[in-house]
């Protein structure tokens, strides 16, 4: 399983590396919302997780990027994680096109279910975390 996070944050990228990490997950990350957009078009992942508050570019201008593109990326899971408590937080998320959102500081039982979601959803839960 290949993922990618967008974070600005170095320790909330640590985080979620060990996490995935336990589970035989390769992360790979990006430090802000350009040039993860750049590593999406050059990679191959099967989600992404994309926090919303970072320099230039938030989360989800991101998703709104990602999701008007063309081809196949466009239709990558995207997870949001934020730590955001706004009440319509998770409709303004939706409504850009992400996937499903995840509140910091991120579970890890939270974020395999939301990762776990999106595999089946999208028809990859053939891929199994360790």
């Amino acid at each position: 399983m290949q993922v990618l996070f967008v974070e600005d944050d170095p320790m909330n990228r640590r985080v979620v590396k060990d996490m995935l990490r336990v589970v035989g997950a390769d992360m790979e990350e990006a430090p802000d919302a350009e040039s993860g957009l750049r590593m999406i078009a050059d990679g191959d992942y099967n989600i992404v997780l994309m926090d919303l508050r970072m320099p230039g570019m938030d989360g989800l201008a991101a998703i709104r990027h990602l999701r008007a593109a063309s081809g196949d990326r466009a239709l990558l899971p995207v997870i949001v994680v934020t730590a955001d408590t706004a009440p319509d937080l998770r409709d303004q998320c939706l409504a850009a096109g992400a996937d499903d959102v995840i509140m910091k500081p991120v579970a890890m039982g939270a974020l395999l279910s939301a990762m776990g979601r999106m595999m089946t959803k999208n028809g990859t839960d053939d891929i199994i975390l360790n």
